[in-house]
Parts: structure tokens; sequence; C-alpha cells
């Protein structure tokens, strides 16, 4: 038979136990949407390979990059949490759909396909095509390539577009950093590559080289949501606003690319 300190203590120990699963079940409600200090928690998908916009740094292995300082900013305005998911790329829209992730972030260019599939927000980067030159070039024109000796990466638009250009001669290669380091060796008088490759070569380079967009090539990156997450994209796209109009968002394109965000960057994107 039980005496009454034997009940009071396991009465006290039962209640310890109660207590415990309390704290246990609320903390296992913090990974639904809600961190321990009340803010939102956005599940951002981003596939770490695409410098500069999202990859490790190679010394803390922490996630780095264009990319992922916006998104810092963004949540940070939004007064919410940020919780990042390497993906593979062909992989973020379908994490998007299955709920996996909250938000797909990863240099993704906004097209009418994939519009079909997911929201987009307004436009926060313009790509293209550019041609990279040495700082002390004549070239400053298309038409000054005519005739010259120009590297390109294999199987891309610019290296599509070189090839137009009369009398080229072309040096191909299977990465876009070996094309550039034709053009510091002297091997070549131009490289012809994606704009954002261009511009931070560019801003590792500075004086050293100078970057000529091409024309008639401009598309635009933005992050991508679940067709049925149309709040969570008007979030982010009020805070991107915020920070187009207060500067944020120059200042982070200065940081990366050392140039201005184009000022005819639009903000709105129809179709959403």
């Amino acid at each position: 038979m039980f005496t009454q300190k034997m009940k009071k203590i396991m009465l006290t120990g039962m209640a310890v136990l109660a207590m415990g699963a309390l704290v246990a079940g609320c903390g296992s409600d913090s990974n639904s949407g809600q961190a321990v200090n009340g803010k939102q928690v956005i599940k951002v998908g981003t596939n770490a390979t695409f410098v500069p916009f999202e990859f490790k740094d190679e010394s803390s292995q922490d996630l780095t990059g264009f990319d992922i300082d916006m998104v810092k900013a963004i949540v940070k305005k939004m007064n919410a949490d940020v919780q990042f998911k390497n993906v593979a790329f062909d992989a973020l829209i379908p994490s998007l759909g299955n709920k996996d992730i909250d938000m797909a972030v990863s240099g993704m260019t906004i097209t009418k396909a994939r519009s079909e599939k997911v929201l987009f927000t307004a436009p926060y980067y313009e790509s293209g095509i550019a041609v990279v030159v040495k700082g002390n070039s004549p070239i400053n024109t298309l038409e000054d390539l005519q005739s010259k000796n120009i590297s390109v990466q294999m199987g891309t638009t610019g290296a599509d577009l070189a090839a137009k250009i009369a009398n080229a001669k072309l040096k191909q290669f299977d990465h876009s950093s070996d094309a550039l380091l034709e053009l510091n060796k002297g091997g070549v008088d131009a490289a012809v590559l994606d704009l954002p490759v261009a511009q931070y070569y560019a801003s590792k380079h500075q004086g050293d080289v100078k970057v000529i967009p091409y024309p008639n090539t401009k598309e635009y990156f933005g992050f991508a949501f679940a067709k049925n997450n149309k709040q969570l994209q008007e979030a982010v796209n009020k805070a991107l606003a915020e920070m187009k109009k207060d500067g944020e968002l120059n200042a982070i394109y200065q940081k990366w690319f050392k140039t201005d965000a184009p000022a005819d960057m639009p903000t709105e994107w129809p179709g959403n």
C-alpha cells in the first residue's frame, strides 16, 4: 500500500512529465510555420551552385551570394525568419507544389512556361548577354567585334550570338571561367557570356575589364511561389518594392556587381 509520501512523489513526477509533454508539443508546432519567437518561418529552396547568386563560402561553408542577401533583407522587412534548403534546380518548382518549400530563390528566369506553373515576384535582377573586353580595349560596340577572336561557353545563347558576328573567329570552352581565362591571357579580343557572370568577373577585376551589354537580350530573374500562395507572394513583393524605393536593392547590387540596379527594371510582372 502506498504511503501519502509515496503518492505525493508520484503525483509530482506525473506533473513534471505532463509539463515536459506540453513543452515538447509546443516545440513541434514551431516547425510548421511559426518559430519559437512567434515569427513566421519561410522555407526557401535554393540550388547553391550558381556564383554569385547562391553558393557556399569556401571557408565557413555558409550560404552566401546576391540572392541570399536579398532573401535575408526581405524577411527582415517582413519581420519573419528564413530556413534555407539546398534543392536541385529542376526540383525547385515541384518542391513548391508539394509544400517542401515556400519560396524558390535560385537565379530563376521569369518565363511564360514557368509562369503557368508558379507565381513570380516582380523582377529583382536584370540578366542578358554581355561582351567582356580588357579595360584598355578599343572595342566599345558590337560592330567593333567583327573579324575579332572571341571566346564563348559551348552551347550557350552567347555562343549562338557570337557565331553571327561577321568574320569572328570563335574559341569555345566547356566553362565560362575558361572563356574568361582565355581573355585574361590575351588569347582572344573579347568573351561573350551571360551578363551576371560578366558583371561578377568585372567586380573582381575592377579597371582591368569592361562590360558591354548585348542589345535585345534582356531577361529578368524573379522569386517563385506555389500558385496557391498568393499571400506570401504579395508580402514579398511589398518588401521588394520597399527595397527598390529605399535603396537597399541597389546597395546589394553594388556589393555583388559593382554597378547600380537598372532604373528601368519593371516594378510589376504581368500574368501573376
